[in-house]
């Protein structure tokens, strides 16, 4: 579906609403930000931080894979906040886990840890086979 207006989306019921709020369940998100040793990797950059940077994204997907943190967001947009990632895990472990990635050891990235609610079930879309090409 694509959104165009307000007029267009599902109606949702007040006991769908009800219900769907039952089914919520924790999930922990965190906020990635660049940290003091930040540098972009590029052909200009420092290729150790870049290394880090790549050992980073390898236990992302790690832990992805392991489904302990299912969602995981890279942003690239020059705010300061590098990632966006939801883990399925309390915020105790959330903090000890990821107090262990390689960039956070190294001063690339800080972290922030925000307990949360979702709906198990969420997913991103896949993209149309026609918008991939």
């Amino acid at each position: 579906m694509k959104y165009t207006d307000d007029s267009s989306l599902p109606e949702i019921t007040e006991e769908k609403f009800r219900e769907t709020l039952r089914k919520s369940r924790s999930y922990t998100v965190v906020i990635l930000k660049a940290g003091p040793k930040l540098k972009m990797p590029g052909p200009n950059g420092d290729p150790a931080i870049t290394a880090i940077i790549v050992q980073h994204g390898k236990r992302n997907m790690a832990l992805r894979a392991a489904g302990i943190m299912p969602i995981v967001c890279p942003i690239g947009d020059g705010s300061g906040i590098t990632g966006i990632c939801v883990f399925d895990a309390t915020p105790e472990e959330v903090q000890r886990i990821y107090s262990q990635d390689p960039g956070v050891k190294a001063g690339v990235f800080t972290f922030e840890v925000h307990a949360s609610r979702s709906f198990p079930g969420s997913t991103l879309p896949m993209p149309d086979a026609a918008v991939a090409e």
